[in-house]
């Protein structure tokens, strides 16, 4: 199968968007984690380190999940490829 034009543009902004949310969720998960011990400011009552671990990092993976939903969903009906009500 050849792709088109169009294809090749809806599977680039794809790729975009997941290596945009990959990066984010590689900053959550290892960079601050590799960092908790300097991160030694109080966040909510508790250790920033701590609240990261135990709750945002959770927080921002719904985010993303939630983000690249949305976002996919909006792509497939300007690119005509939604999937069908039934």
């Amino acid at each position: 199968m050849q792709l088109t034009e169009k294809h090749k543009e809806y599977w680039s902004k794809n790729l975009r968007i997941t290596a945009i949310l990959l990066g984010i969720w590689f900053v959550v998960t290892f960079v601050v984690a590799w960092f908790a011990r300097e991160l030694s400011f109080t966040f909510m009552g508790w250790p920033f380190s701590f609240w990261v671990g135990a709750q945002g990092a959770l927080v921002v993976y719904v985010w993303i999940i939630w983000y690249y939903a949305r976002y996919m969903n909006n792509l497939d009906i300007e690119y005509g490829v939604e999937e069908g009500e039934e």
